[in-house]
């Protein structure tokens, strides 16, 4: 069964690329327009990883993450922050509060982009109690 990647992203040609890179590589990929929309398919059909755009309407990405990280039954999804190039975030915050792994500069290569999702499941492979 392929791995199951959500992108959350309000800008359709940044979105269209990764999904087509992404799907390319074999993964299943679901598409939300924004956090709102992306919380409600977490919901629904729990991803293997999250790649999520900081600035959304409705829900941002920031809101996102502290909804996936406050409920026990998706906290340990891996989450990616794709982030416009000078916007300033704490990173500290980010990283050991919010545990994203990875901030995602705009205009993003989808071949680089691909590979931060690889490596982020498999990290997530090696460190599931299940296949250790």
């Amino acid at each position: 069964m392929s791995k199951r990647v959500l992108l959350c992203d309000d800008e359709i040609q940044i979105i269209r690329a990764a999904e087509f890179k992404i799907k390319r590589a074999g993964y299943d990929v679901a598409i939300a327009a924004d956090g709102q929309e992306g919380w409600e398919m977490i919901q629904q059909q729990r991803p293997d990883i999250v790649v999520t755009d900081c600035q959304m309407p409705h829900l941002d990405g920031l809101g996102l993450v502290k909804k996936i990280r406050a409920n026990p039954e998706t906290a340990d999804i891996p989450v990616l922050m794709l982030t416009a190039k000078g916007y300033e975030l704490d990173q500290e915050y980010l990283f050991e509060t919010l545990k994203i792994l990875e901030l995602v500069a705009k205009p993003f290569s989808p071949r680089e982009l691909l590979k931060s999702v690889e490596q982020a499941l498999q990290e997530q492979d090696t460190t599931d109690p299940v296949h250790t």
